[in-house]
């Protein structure tokens, strides 16, 4: 009886084979070469932008240009109305969006069951998270400003930032918690814990420094829009008749202001100006960014 022969790959196959792979591997350096060369263009405009405005901006930066309103005379002017705005609105924001995003994202990842409606919320909110952003100011106008009557109030504007960041934090905090080994879960379950013990004392522990992470770098994008609060009613100038936390008063933010000095006629001044309120906002988020490292950091050493 004939011994069965095994088929063996023809060398026409092999150099076939081995032809597409050479040409893969020409496609993938050519398009890692132009990614880097795309990066390397844009690093190097941030770049020039970013020295172009410390060289106009640096000479502005003081104490009294922190602390004092925005005046008609120049050596009078700054942005405190701006930076007070700001961080109201950033503290009004992550109250609003902390519970309900994080407490929307434990449902959709730890109760909600897997239907057609699950999924059809799944994909609003990653459709939401790339809506632009003066949709939401537009939104913001109609509904809190009009129609629930707050007015160009600072609520307002927190809940504008809100609805823009709250699909933003979501996702990320969906994202978190899909890391926390499903292992966890189990044997919280086999110990007898409920399912709301173990996404509260388990999961949600060991998914917080990507959550926390999330939020800060969505609060980070809040923090330098500028259409969404301009269509929802904030103002280019505040004086200090209001305390500046109270959530139904007028309110600006240094996007604002940085706009309402850029808008003008140009003149040495108003450049100089509105590059120091850019490097101060500059500052803002890299702190905000660094506190993100931080935390996570820090949380990923405690669990």
């Amino acid at each position: 009886m004939a011994a069965a022969s095994t088929p063996t790959s023809s060398p026409s196959r092999r150099g076939d084979d081995l032809r597409s792979s050479r040409g893969r591997n020409a496609k993938d350096r050519a398009v890692l070469t132009l990614l880097l060369l795309a990066t390397a263009v844009s690093l190097i405009v941030l770049s020039v932008l970013a020295f172009d405005i410390l060289g106009d901006g640096v000479g502005r930066l003081n104490i009294d240009f922190l602390t004092q309103y925005t005046s008609r005379f120049p050596d009078e002017t700054g942005i405190r109305a701006g930076i007070t705005g700001t961080l109201s609105l950033m503290v009004l924001t992550a109250l609003m969006t902390f519970p309900i995003g994080v407490g929307a994202a434990l449902y959709l990842e730890e109760f909600a069951a897997r239907n057609r409606m699950t999924r059809l919320l799944e994909t609003n909110i990653n459709n939401l998270a790339g809506v632009p952003s003066v949709i939401y100011g537009l939104l913001g106008l109609s509904v809190f400003v009009y129609v629930l009557g707050f007015g160009r109030a600072l609520i307002a504007g927190a809940l504008t930032l809100t609805l823009l960041v709250m699909p933003v934090v979501i996702v990320a905090a969906r994202e978190a918690l899909r890391a926390v080994p499903q292992e966890i879960r189990s044997a919280g379950l086999a110990l007898g814990a409920t399912p709301l013990q173990v996404a509260t004392r388990q999961t949600f522990p060991a998914a917080v420094p990507g959550i926390m992470t999330g939020l800060i770098l969505s609060l980070s994008r809040a923090v330098g829009e500028t259409a969404p609060i301009l269509v929802a009613g904030a103002i280019f100038s505040r004086r200090a008749d209001n305390e500046p936390w109270h959530p139904f008063e007028a309110y600006t933010a240094i996007p604002i202001q940085i706009y309402d000095f850029v808008k003008r006629p140009q003149s040495e001044f108003q450049i100089e100006v509105a590059s120091a309120a850019i490097i101060v906002l500059m500052a803002i988020l890299l702190l905000m960014n660094s506190a993100a490292i931080i935390i996570r950091n820090r949380y990923s050493r405690n669990i």
